[in-house]
């Protein structure tokens, strides 16, 4: 059974998913302190949260048996991402789910601002009748620039030329078209310059942080009304609030802030301002919203922690969409390439060289390097590591990672060559798949063989002599250890030759002892691999 906590408050849409899911058992457990929570994750193997609950280094210290935490919304700044890397859990949004709702609530905020709305409304409950102080400005005719064109800004984009507005757009991440209807620019201040209405659209990062702030309220037009449905800090606070105070823009429309509920000062004091209008985050607040991003949630978390597609992974760099079907089996081909290479490797390794030749290096193949890398580092790691930390570990223990890709291919269509440097020697394999399902090694520093990596596997390189193949039998004989497959390779100049061995059973130490004495052997490697399946296993 799954184990899933709910510790945010969720729609029923998405819980209802979970209770008809027979290999789920769920929990809902709301309210529980940073504290609390770090005491009860590691017995579940996957946890959903809005934005209440904060996944902090403390909750995340010892996560047990969690893999997986979902977020019911977009935005993650209130997990621990690098934590959560480090420590091999996925962290995967839902980006899609409130698309609609935030742009259209970026609209009505335009629209709130333009003709203010808000302050009118108030005036009128007091008892007033005043028109003239609320006269506005209509949308039509405008220019709108939006910062960050994804899947929101371009959602926003679309609604704004409906309206008749002129759209300007530029993105810090990508060189994104924007559509049609959206004239790119590529220098922000340019964007800042020429908009008569500005809005956010980008995710919170070090380089998003404080991206709108005096240097861009300085070259905006004194009419400009700006619009943050975005995440808090992304707008300067203390430049907005000096640019109104100075009458530099017009106003602003405030969704997020950098705390929430507002925390600091300025942030109060913008939520007071006269030409502020500002409400609680409401970018996802719609029945539709929250129906979407709970059942995507529930979807995702369930799929991924039964080994199936992983989408929208924000701590796992190509896990965003399934891998396709040519991929699968090369995953679980390089997985093993690198625990066999981990072992028969001496020394500490300082770089890894990775070739894809053949069609597959036309698809995103850095999900099966990452494989690549677990097999490669959990040998010599007492933490588990899985393709969501193995970059970062690598990384940490400065592994350089070279990921290649080219078409040239020799008598297979599809290779995988890994080189392995470590600060005493080098090692190399190469990997293929026979009739797209059954995982070889077809080659050892060269020398070429056909090894199925499964079981118990021996590795013995060894002088080129009559008879040393008989010598390994006589010792596997003589301790009761039948040879399952034998393949063998030699180079005559070299006078070497690598011999692999599949064995029914694990060889004891003291057998690999006595054959690693051979005077003909200059290693003998033992390695344990998990059995393949029976549909990838060639009877």
């Amino acid at each position: 059974m799954l184990k899933v906590l709910i510790a945010d408050k969720l729609s029923n849409v998405g819980l209802d998913w979970l209770k008809k899911q027979k290999d789920v058992e769920l929990d809902v457990k709301l309210g529980l302190s940073p504290g609390e929570l770090a005491k009860i994750v590691g017995d579940y193997d996957g946890m959903i949260i809005r934005s209440g609950v904060k996944v902090t280094a403390e909750v995340l210290a010892d996560p047990g048996k969690l893999r997986c935490i979902a977020r019911a919304g977009v935005g993650v700044d209130n997990v621990d991402v690098p934590v959560a890397t480090a420590k091999g859990v996925m962290v995967m949004n839902t980006p899609g789910g409130n698309t609609l709702s935030t742009a259209e609530l970026t609209l009505a905020l335009m629209l709130a601002l333009s003709r203010k709305i808000a302050p009118a409304n108030v005036s009128l409950k007091s008892g007033a009748w005043d028109r003239k102080s609320f006269e506005g400005t209509q949308l039509a005719g405008k220019t709108l620039g939006i910062v960050g064109l994804g899947r929101i800004g371009k959602a926003v984009a679309r609604r704004a030329a409906a309206m008749e507005m002129r759209v300007l757009g530029y993105d810090p991440f990508y060189a994104s078209s924007g559509g049609e209807d959206v004239e790119m620019v590529k220098d922000i201040n340019e964007l800042c310059k020429r908009a008569d209405y500005l809005t956010v659209h980008t995710p919170k990062a070090p380089e998003t942080d404080g991206m709108i702030g005096a240097a861009q309220f300085a070259v905006m037009k004194p009419s400009c009304r700006l619009v943050n449905a975005a995440r808090g800090g992304i707008i300067d606070p203390a430049a907005l609030l000096e640019a109104l105070n100075a009458g530099k823009v017009a106003g602003a429309a405030l969704d997020v802030y950098t705390a929430e509920p507002p925390a600091s000062d300025t942030e109060k004091a913008l939520v007071q301002h006269p030409n502020v209008l500002a409400v609680p985050h409401l970018g996802a607040s719609t029945e539709e919203a929250q129906e979407q991003v709970a059942l995507e949630a529930a979807e995702q978390l369930v799929e991924a922690l039964r080994g199936g597609e992983v989408r929208n992974a924000v701590n796992a760099p190509g896990f965003d969409k399934a891998l396709p079907a040519m991929l699968r089996p090369f995953a679980e081909l390089a997985r093993r390439m690198g625990t066999i290479l981990a072992h028969i490797t001496a020394g500490g390794v300082t770089r890894m060289e990775v070739i894809y030749r053949g069609s597959i290096g036309d698809l995103n193949v850095t999900p099966i390097t990452a494989h690549l890398l677990v097999g490669l580092l959990q040998p010599h790691m007492e933490q588990a590591v899985n393709v969501i930390n193995a970059p970062l570990l690598a990384k940490q223990r400065g592994v350089e990672v070279q990921q290649i890709t080219s078409a040239k291919v020799r008598e297979f269509s599809n290779v995988l060559e890994v080189t392995i440097h470590t600060d005493g020697q080098k090692r190399s394999a190469m990997g293929t798949i026979f009739g797209n399902r059954f995982p070889r090694v077809i080659a050892i520093d060269g020398y070429r063989m056909e090894l199925q990596p499964e079981g118990h596997v021996v590795i013995i390189f060894n002088d080129d002599r009559p008879g040393v193949v008989g010598k390994y039998g006589t010792i596997f004989g003589d301790n009761n250890i039948n040879i399952a497959d034998m393949t063998f390779s030699r180079k005559k100049k070299s006078g070497l030759a690598v011999v692999g061995v599949n064995l029914d059973q694990a060889p004891p130490k003291a057998v690999m002892d006595q054959i690693s004495k051979l005077d003909v052997v200059q290693a003998a490697y033992y390695i344990h691999l998990p059995e393949l399946s029976p549909e990838e296993r060639e009877e």
